[in-house]
């Protein structure tokens, strides 16, 4: 094994584990905050009648692992840059990483507005569509700006089995669709105890393993920091959670993993290592298409599709263990369709 191997290996365990004892000692300290203010989180009618128990459950503990991700993955990637970049990450592949955080980051700010304003405004429905429509589009465009200049202006896409894609216009039209697919699909997962968390470390150990195969180890520092974060914040938020990470996590959670997939220049394996994602998402717009051409007419018991399965009877621990797998094997096809 090479000393890049070896450091890329010490470097992602270190991401991973300063992210969960960070995220986990931050919630030592947050949790009881969020409860001194009063940030609880309001059960809606439209959810299933037993999540009412969840009232005043504190959300926005996104923040927890917002913090400690983006610090171990900063730290890790500078103490790189200073040492003389022993893991060889070229000059694209920070634009594309430092890019990505501050990506994820705007959307974690957006949600956090939305979620301000819910709990402490007492205005359920947040932000307003325009509201929230303006501000993910300047964040999406600072991002597919400095990925265009990452990529000397002229933008491409890896397809497996075919290689590099140059995409032209379609950069733009694609990273939009990507953007706000992702970030919606990640808020769907987050309906039940642990379920986006749980989903996410499994999608971040895909993108570890890839990072290995193909030596993209920035990338790998930066999934390890994720999945370490995830891994700390399951311990207040599976079930029965003692907070949840709001809009405030699942939109910084959903650019984070866009980040990963366009660090490798391949936003496609989502389909794959976020399959659970598309799943959710694909549940949700399926029941309301069907609703409307049947004129009231269900597919599912209700939707997002964890929600199906929760009215029908599993437990949320019995969903959180069958969708994590489900992803888990999505991760595996990825993986050798990047091989």
């Amino acid at each position: 094994m090479s000393g890049q191997v070896i450091s890329a290996a010490a470097s992602m365990v270190a991401a991973a584990i300063v992210a969960f004892v960070a995220t986990w000692l931050l919630g030592k300290a947050m949790i009881p905050w969020l409860h001194k203010l009063k940030f609880g989180q309001t059960i809606l009618d439209i959810g299933p009648s037993w999540h009412k128990n969840k009232q005043g459950t504190p959300t926005m503990g996104g923040i927890m692992f917002i913090i400690s991700i983006c610090a171990s993955g900063a730290v890790v990637l500078l103490i790189n840059t200073i040492m003389k970049n022993p893991l060889g990450i070229d000059s694209q592949m920070h634009i594309k990483l430092w890019a990505g955080m501050a990506m994820a980051l705007a959307f974690g700010l957006i949600g956090f507005a939305d979620d301000y304003i819910k709990v402490v405004k007492k205005r359920n429905l947040g932000l307003t569509i325009p509201q929230k429509s303006i501000a993910q589009i300047v964040a999406c465009a600072g991002y597919l700006v400095a990925l265009y200049f990452a990529m000397g202006k002229s933008p491409y896409m890896y397809v497996p089995f075919i290689g590099n894609v140059k995409l032209g216009i379609w950069f733009w039209i694609l990273g939009v669709c990507v953007l706000y697919g992702a970030i919606n699909a990640v808020n769907f997962t987050d309906g039940i105890d642990g379920l986006c968390a749980s989903v996410t470390v499994t999608c971040a150990a895909g993108f570890i393993v890839i990072a290995v195969m193909h030596s993209f180890f920035g990338m790998g520092i930066l999934a390890s920091a994720l999945m370490g974060g995830c891994a700390g914040f399951l311990v207040y938020n599976h079930h029965p959670a003692k907070v949840f990470m709001g809009d405030t996590g699942s939109m910084f959670l959903g650019g984070l993993v866009v980040a990963l997939a366009y660090a490798i220049d391949c936003p496609l394996i989502l389909i794959f290592l976020g399959i659970l994602y598309v799943i959710e998402a694909m549940s949700d717009v399926i029941q309301i298409g069907y609703f409307k051409l049947t004129h009231g007419k269900r597919i599912f018991r209700m939707a997002p599709i964890h929600h199906h399965f929760e009215m029908g009877g599993w437990s949320e621990n019995k969903i959180v263990t069958v969708f994590s797998v489900v992803n888990i094997i999505g991760c595996i096809i990825g993986i050798i369709l990047m091989k």
